[in-house]
């Protein structure tokens, strides 16, 4: 079946971090991006060549789809040094258009979940697909009254990714628990939540248990590997861990 490709046009964009720009699409085809939580699209482009590409990017928007298909369509792109998708979006100014297709992907939370926890654990962009599952996990809270940890690791401060989304949701939410981790440098002004190193070694502070958690791994492949090897470790079934291993790509 031939992939069908759409419009974006560029309505909004900011600096999440010195080398990840957050940006904000409208459809130029005047259709919704109808997605689940967790799910990617891809953008087409051609190299200098000409040869077509694609990268594919999780989507980072925070919408109630029980109102229906939402109308912004948000990313988080890293910037790689001499990446061809770098050059790209790097040129991409408001109101310019990109090809987009989708939605793509199976990274999501589960309408038949039984669990009473989600151990959400991410690195870098990995993070995205999480940001756009919180109004659901939200509702998730409400319902059956599950928990939710977040760690997220990071090197510094300034690349703490949506932060400041993480812990407003937290605030809101007394079952989600937002815990960054930092390899590097902790905040000056760190939080009892904070942690030091990565998030690997953190996750056996919060007994990962066969009986009642789900997991989500998304981002760096070392980490990824890491952490399933600790679940694992932990006794959770191979399907309670679910992963998603995000490589760059120039």
């Amino acid at each position: 079946m031939a992939i069908v490709h759409f419009p974006l046009r560029v309505v909004g964009s900011r600096m999440l971090a010195p080398s990840v720009r957050h940006l904000e699409f409208a459809r130029d085809d005047g259709q919704p991006l109808d997605f689940i939580p967790g799910q990617f699209i891809q953008v087409h482009f051609n190299y200098a060549d000409g040869t077509p590409t694609k990268r594919s990017y999780s989507l980072a928007t925070m919408h109630d789809h029980a109102l229906g298909p939402g109308e912004a369509v948000e990313i988080a792109v890293s910037y790689v040094a001499g990446g061809a998708a770098t050059a790209l979006f790097e040129a991409l100014d408001e109101g310019q258009q990109i090809q987009a297709s989708g939605p793509y992907g199976r990274f999501c939370l589960m309408p038949n979940d039984t669990n009473r926890r989600y151990l959400l654990i991410g690195t870098g962009t990995g993070v995205t697909p999480y940001r756009a599952m919180l109004p659901r996990l939200a509702e998730l809270i409400r319902e059956r009254g599950i928990e939710v940890v977040l760690l997220f690791g990071c090197r510094t401060p300034q690349e703490l990714l949506y932060g400041d989304d993480f812990r407003a949701f937290a605030a809101a939410n007394p079952g989600f628990r937002f815990v960054p981790c930092f390899s590097r440098a902790l905040p000056a002004d760190a939080s009892p939540d904070d942690r030091r190193g990565y998030v690997q070694d953190a996750l056996a502070e919060f007994a990962p248990s066969a009986d009642g958690d789900i997991a989500y791994l998304c981002g760096n492949p070392n980490m990824v590997d890491a952490c399933f090897e600790v679940l694992k470790s932990a006794g959770l079934p191979v399907p309670h861990i679910r992963r998603e291993k995000y490589v760059s790509a120039k």
